[in-house]
């Protein structure tokens, strides 16, 4: 892999930093990463640092919305039956567990649908329309998909059944002809933030209903654990109203667990305090997997479950599927990467391979783990039935959905974002379409997007370790404060130079760094652990000055918490 191209953030008012720092009495590097992350006023620093409810935006501003609620409030009097479909990964699954839950109490002639990920694809389907018409389903609600089913839907008004798309997705140059489309990326939507979820934009839906019904809001404030854990898999953006939603559902998660989310805590053994990082690494795995080896409707059984019996029963079979899709997921890996050392791969400036063989759920991982190899626009496709379906994953910067867009004529269908897409086509096209998406890529794609970059947010100093009354030092006091980390609002990343290797530095666990190092202005030393860094211990052991790059973390081992470095990058100190 190349060697990463380390950018420190530059201050973009230096001015706003120093009156913020004196505004809220902050060191100025708590000033520098709020500054930078464009919190620049006392009171935007309040609401950071304090999100409340209220701030919350009005559910009626999103276009459609009234009618949505109509349309439900219809159904639920005329005693329809209402169908609650949602894609089969993480925010499709807690889409559908949390509008299925809430609307429960009002109709009981209410069911949940997710494709199959192999037999039907991505979002809403034939297969799914024919099922609502043999069960005698008069309304769809359809949660994170549905924006580009102008097909289907149209199929469905055929048969008489309404939809309600309440979905994130980019949309097309065509709309379905929907009863309802809850999108806030529609060019005529109004609504004032446009990077909520598919399970964000189901919630504003409940929150509707209930504004219009007049019904208890702390209920609704309820089913945030969902949309928490929906914002952390689906890697959308966590400020403004998302950022609320987060912070308040990690709280509900915290306080008062779901069975079925508090069975999967239990079982990977992940105590308090959680962060999104757990929800993203801990939680979202597992829901994914039962899309990906079995059937999506296990995880939202998992999460839809009321009493610990059935929950750890649900939990313990998608801990399974996870197991196996870990399996699964190395194994193609191996294989990919073994291609990848073909020569004619080494000079493209995209990869796309593909094999009948492969397993189709587990592509979108596998396309990751080349890209931390090989660092360019990937996608990874299984070829089955005379079609290669798969998954495109993107590096920084680079948008990946509209390079797939270039390619339309030659594919069958195909969504996404910009990092992350879905897509498929005739076999027949396969060689025509590596071409052309290398071709455009080639176009497009810079050469520093072709290098991995670590942002780093300024430069710390030994004193900025200093304890403060006996406590940890009040700057990393504050940064805690300012999670939920994620998108737009990382968790920010040092540099620290001129360290030396006080000569315990060593490797454990095979390909992991655990470091001892001696800043040599100071004489102070700070411990630390890289992971995958194995191959720098040579860097240490050559007892030059280096400057590590790291987050900082608390390290509770032996029972006296402490800070260390999580180290992400070390290269010799100029």
């Amino acid at each position: 892999m190349l060697n990463p191209r380390w950018e420190i953030t530059p201050i973009t008012d230096s001015s706003k930093v120093q009156k913020l720092k004196e505004a809220l009495k902050v060191p100025e590097i708590i000033a520098k990463l709020l500054v930078n992350r464009g919190i620049d006023t006392f009171d935007k620093s309040k609401t950071f640092f304090r999100p409340e409810l209220e701030e919350l935006h009005n559910p009626f501003l999103m276009e459609d919305m009234e009618v949505a609620v109509e349309r439900i409030n219809l159904a639920i009097r005329q005693q329809e039956k209402v169908l609650i479909y949602g894609d089969y990964d993480v925010d499709g699954t807690t889409s559908v567990a949390l509008v299925y839950s809430y609307l429960k109490q009002y109709t009981q002639r209410i069911g949940h649908y997710q494709p199959d990920r192999y037999t039907e694809g991505y979002g809403i389907s034939f297969q799914g329309i024919e099922y609502a018409k043999e069960h005698d389903y008069s309304l769809i609600i359809a949660l994170d998909c549905g924006t580009k089913a102008v097909e289907k839907i149209a199929k469905a008004n055929e048969y008489g059944i309404d939809f309600i798309i309440a979905d994130h997705h980019t949309p097309g140059d065509e709309l379905p002809q929907a009863k309802a489309i809850l999108n806030p990326k529609k060019e005529t939507c109004k609504y004032p933030y446009k990077e909520l979820c598919g399970c964000g934009i189901g919630f504003k839906l409940i929150q509707a209903f209930v504004e219009a019904n007049q019904y208890d809001q702390d209920e609704v404030y309820s089913l945030l654990d969902f949309v928490a854990i929906a914002i952390g898999a689906d890697i959308v953006p966590i400020t403004g109203e998302n950022r609320v939603l987060a912070y308040y559902g990690l709280k509900e998660i915290e306080k008062n667990p779901r069975v079925g989310i508090q069975t999967i805590l239990e079982l990977a053994k992940k105590k308090s305090p959680l962060t999104i990082s757990d929800l993203v690494f801990t939680i979202a795995p597992r829901i994914n997997a039962a899309g990906r080896i079995d059937t999506a409707r296990n995880a939202v059984e998992l999460l839809l479950s009321k009493n610990k019996e059935d929950a750890e029963e649900w939990s313990t079979l998608i801990n399974q599927y996870n197991d196996e899709r870990k399996e699964i997921d190395q194994t193609i890996t191996a294989e990919a990467l073994k291609i990848l050392e073909n020569d004619t791969f080494q000079t493209k400036k995209s990869i796309v391979i593909s094999s009948p063989n492969w397993h189709k759920g587990v592509v979108g991982i596998v396309a990751s783990r080349l890209i931390e190899k090989h660092y360019k626009p990937t996608i990874v496709l299984v070829e089955s039935d005379g079609l290669a379906t798969g998954s495109a994953r993107s590096v920084k910067g680079f948008n990946v959905y509209e390079a797939i867009s270039a390619c339309t004529p030659l594919l069958e269908r195909f969504g996404g974002h910009k990092y992350a897409a879905g897509l498929t086509l005739s076999i027949d096209n396969l060689e025509a379409f590596k071409k052309q998406f290398e071709e455009v890529v080639a176009n497009t794609i810079t050469p520093e997007q072709l290098q991995p970059v670590i942002s780093i947010d300024g430069e710390l100093f030994p004193h900025d370790f200093n304890l403060d009354g006996g406590k940890f030092p009040k700057f990393y006091r504050l940064m805690k404060q300012m999670a939920p980390f994620g998108p737009q609002n990382m968790k920010p990343v040092f540099v620290m130079k001129n360290l030396i290797n006080t000569g315990y530095s060593k490797v454990v666990g095979g390909e992991h760094l655990k470091t001892a190092l001696k800043q040599t202005d100071t004489g102070r030393i700070f411990n630390g652990i890289g992971f995958g860094l194995a191959e720098k211990l040579t860097l240490l052991d050559d007892k030059q000055q280096v400057d590590v790059v790291f987050q900082i973390d608390e390290n509770n081992f032996f029972g006296t918490p402490e800070l260390q470095m999580m180290i992400k990058d070390i290269r010799p100190s100029n």
